[in-house]
């Protein structure tokens, strides 16, 4: 299953056009043109990852998105119309892993496609590799069953999220680039004009919400990047 794609768009040619180039980097490709049957599909774990375009007639990607996420936690990267923005910050506050504005070059999706895989095989190895937990304040992470706890309450991360939340953790009290948390969580280069991080952390924030006394736990620094503020009186 793992080299499984399913690409849900209604334009028969681009479709057709990626079968082929995927096909020629080895993976197996499925391809549906509506929404209702993109989300059917994609919600049954077939598939090691989802191309969804936003623009469907009908069931849009958005709803179809929705849908899969209540029932699968597979990758999706969305398509979106370039210039767009709004559409990629919706998409990725909705649980999108990633998103290539149209007209893409495929080798661009084929690298995009590349690092989920490989961030799928670090957490893979990580379940199966004791590793030492990150607490700070009330948060407890546990890389080796990549789970996260606050107090008590489990936390229902993305594999993303999870990702970001353990560079944050292990470096708590210290400035990360976005430069580099988009490097090391997104396995790819930090664009000018990407948000992809901004919002991935916003969605933490709203997750994990303020620390006790009401203060927040993640701060942005602007022009540089962000910082896991440790709790006051530790070290």
């Amino acid at each position: 299953m793992e080299n499984r794609i399913l690409v849900i768009d209604d334009d028969q040619e681009l479709c057709s056009l990626l079968t082929e180039y995927l096909a020629g980097e080895g993976f197996e490709v499925a391809a549906v043109h509506n929404g209702s049957e993109g989300a059917e599909l994609g919600s049954r774990g077939d598939h090691a990852l989802v191309v969804l375009d936003v623009m469907l007639p009908g069931l849009n990607g958005f709803e179809v998105l929705r849908r899969i996420r209540a029932a699968s936690t597979v990758p999706v990267v969305m398509l979106t119309a370039r210039g767009e923005e709004v559409d990629r910050i919706v998409g990725l506050e909705l649980g999108a892993d990633d998103y290539l504005p149209k007209p893409f070059n495929p080798r661009e999706l084929v690298a995009r496609i590349r690092a989920i895989q490989r961030r799928q095989a670090v957490s893979q190895k990580g379940e199966t590799t004791p590793g030492t937990a990150l607490c700070v304040g009330d948060l407890t992470l546990d890389p080796g069953r990549r789970t996260v706890l606050q107090g008590e309450r489990v936390v229902e991360l993305t594999s993303l999220e999870f990702s970001l939340l353990e560079l944050l953790l292990a470096q708590a009290g210290q400035v990360i680039s976005r430069e580099e948390l988009c490097s090391q969580a997104l396995g790819r280069p930090l664009n000018s004009f990407d948000r992809s991080i901004d919002v991935h952390i916003s969605s933490l924030r709203r997750k994990l919400g303020p620390v006790g006394d009401g203060s927040e736990r993640i701060k942005s620094v602007r022009g540089v990047g962000y910082i896991y503020l440790r709790p006051t009186g530790t070290v």
